[in-house]
Formats: C-alpha cells, structure tokens, sequence
C-alpha cells in the first residue's frame, strides 16, 4: 500500500515519519534539520543513544516523542568526517539494511502508518532509481499506508488518501 505524494512531509497525518541519517548525525542539513527545528529532544535522544549504543549504519532507531509524534532515523549513511560534523555518503546496502530494519519495527511495534522521503538522495547522493526498487521490495507488501513523499512542496499537505 505504497502512495507516492507530494507536499510536506512534516504535516503528515502518518503515525510514523522515517528519515535517512548517518551515525552521530549533527541534524544540520535537509529533512533532519526541519526535524530538529520540530522535535529538538529527539536530537538529543539520538546523540544519548548513538554514545551508549555506537550504531553502524544500516541500522534504524525509533524515537517516540510527546502525543503520537514517532520518527524512526534510518542509519543509511557513514558516519560524519570528523569535527565538521558533516555526513558521510549513503551506500545503497546500507539503505536496503536499514528498510529491512524499518519493516522490522514496523511489524513489532504495530505501527499503522508510515511516511518517508526519497531516501538518500539529498545529502546522501543516491540517485532516486536505484532507492525505489528497494523501498518497494521491503515496504510494499506491508498491509499498512506508507506515504512517499517524491516532491517536497513547503506547507503543503499531502493527499494522502
């Protein structure tokens, strides 16, 4: 049950919002930094959890926040390149991992909703072609709605039907 979408992905009525991000991620660029502006403890939350836990990417973690606000950070990048903070590349077995990872938790944890973004091609350089096959493999016999958002449109609501 995969819809693609256009608009805004932060004004989704999704349970649940997954992002792509790199291991020890500052939040500074793309989807994640408007998910800091939104949620800054989840920030917090990651930098806590990414100390104690040292996650590879490939891997993903949820955050609940207050009310029903969920984000699920996908690990599809290297880590940063040192003191600049700045993200390393995504690499499509890393993506492919970590979707294998979200279908997980969406499984265990009962979600009923999920949105995305079009995952590791921003600041992670994938081309879009090679990350479609993938999230469709891996989502696409969900019997969930998952919203990719394939057109970002800034407060824009998504129709997501």
């Amino acid at each position: 049950m995969i819809h693609e979408v256009t608009g805004d992905i932060l004004l989704t009525k999704a349970q649940v919002i997954a992002h792509g991000v790199a291991p020890h991620d500052h939040f500074a660029q793309g989807l994640a930094l408007s998910l800091r502006g939104q949620w800054p403890a989840m920030v917090k939350d990651f930098r806590h959890y990414c100390h104690i836990e040292n996650p590879k990417p490939g891997s993903a973690w949820i955050w609940s926040g207050p009310g029903s606000h969920r984000i699920v950070s996908l690990l599809t990048q290297e880590p940063s390149d040192g003191p600049s903070g700045r993200p390393g590349r995504a690499s499509t077995d890393y993506v492919n991992h970590a979707l294998r990872g979200l279908r997980q938790l969406v499984e265990s944890e009962t979600l009923t909703s999920l949105a995305l973004p079009r995952l590791a091609t921003g600041v992670g350089g994938l081309d879009w072609n090679q990350i479609w096959p993938l999230i469709q493999h891996h989502l696409g016999d969900l019997k969930i709605p998952i919203y990719v958002y394939t057109r970002f449109e800034s407060g824009v609501q998504a129709d997501e039907r």
